[in-house]
């Protein structure tokens, strides 16, 4: 696997919550079944809990769980790699080979409190704050320039 495509996967399941529209796809059956599938991922009884360890790790609030799931080192001829056989080991996989190419403190959640989603901050310096800066930045920017006007 691919630096982007764990980026991708990790990505993908930290945003299987979304506040914006009050939907979260591991609580609901046909989402989640869907959003396995479309992922050739085995479903586990600890993914919500995998999901808020990750998003606590990326800087959401709240307290996380303590999570574990199985993951195997196999070596081949291509070299080292990490296999699991469901979506927390999987998930847990790739933010793993994102801390050990030292690219997991990219992983942020925006810290507007109607968003609060997960993005990968793709910034020379690792200093994006904002899931976008047309939406949630801009927001934030224009209230803070009302509350200096008032």
């Amino acid at each position: 696997m691919t630096a982007d495509a764990d980026v991708d996967l990790v990505l993908d399941f930290l945003n299987t919550v979304d506040l914006g529209a009050g939907t979260d796809l591991l609580t609901d059956p046909a989402g989640r079944r869907d959003w396995l599938a479309a992922r050739g991922l085995e479903d586990t009884d600890d993914a919500a809990d995998v999901r808020t360890a990750l998003r606590t790790a990326a800087g959401d609030t709240g307290p996380a769980p303590a999570v574990a799931a199985p993951v195997t080192v196999t070596l081949g001829a291509d070299g080292p790699r990490l296999e699991a056989g469901d979506v927390a080991g999987a998930v847990l996989a790739a933010a793993s080979r994102l801390a050990v190419l030292g690219e997991w403190d990219r992983v942020k959640i925006c810290p507007a409190d109607d968003c609060r989603w997960a993005f990968y901050d793709r910034s020379r310096n690792h200093s994006r704050t904002w899931c976008s800066m047309r939406v949630c930045g801009n927001r934030e920017k224009a209230r803070a320039w009302r509350s200096r006007q008032a």
